[in-house]
């Protein structure tokens, strides 16, 4: 219960931004149940990883992807380590890189190919014109996931959208650099109707 209005919902007014890395999910909840949303943080965000010429480049052709969960089922550790500095934009031997292989290491190898793959075919570019919930794009200047071409064209999609460019390596810059993404939505949320944490 929220002891200020005596609400018993999860949130108050106004709702509370939120924060993803995972652009789907954030979109399509938004534009189901909008007013949970005053504003949204994506952070190295894509519509669709797939190439789909001529008029969008995701970043991966279709057979780079199946290639990708093929070696998840055939080789998950190795999969792990080749994958986990494509993410963090470091070598294997960096603390970010050593972190996510053993993150990815950790992880159930069928609960992780089920969500790879969703993640990597998922396709939502038709629905971004229903989104209508402000949001700021938190994008990073080198991503092999997401490349600056793919922030453009979402921030050209999303109505309301402000697009930042990090000048950082790597698709999570939440955890390579939390203190220049956490300025970034500090700036972006203050004087705003949200709940900002100081």
């Amino acid at each position: 219960m929220n002891p200020r209005t005596g609400a018993t919902r999860p949130y108050s007014d106004p709702p509370p931004g939120a924060i993803y890395d995972c652009v789907g999910g954030s979109i399509l909840a938004s534009i189901q149940r909008p007013k949970l949303f005053s504003h949204m943080i994506l952070v190295g965000p894509s519509p669709c990883f797939l190439n789909a010429p001529p008029d969008y480049k995701g970043g991966f052709e279709r057979a780079d992807l199946e290639g990708l969960l093929e070696l998840m089922d055939q080789n998950y550790i190795g999969w792990a380590q080749y994958f986990a500095p494509v993410v963090a934009g470091a070598t294997l031997n960096q603390p970010l890189a050593a972190k996510l292989s053993n993150s990815f290491c950790s992880t159930d190898p069928v609960m992780a190919r089920l969500f790879a793959e969703v993640t990597f075919f998922s396709d939502i570019r038709d629905q971004l014109q229903h989104c209508k919930t402000p949001c700021l794009i938190l994008q990073h200047r080198n991503d092999a996931l997401a490349p600056l071409i793919v922030g453009d064209y979402l921030h050209q999609h999303l109505t309301g959208s402000t697009l930042e460019i990090l000048d950082v390596s790597g698709h999570c810059a939440h955890m390579s650099h939390p203190d220049l993404v956490a300025d970034s939505m500090r700036k972006y949320l203050s004087g705003r109707d949200s709940r900002v944490l100081p």
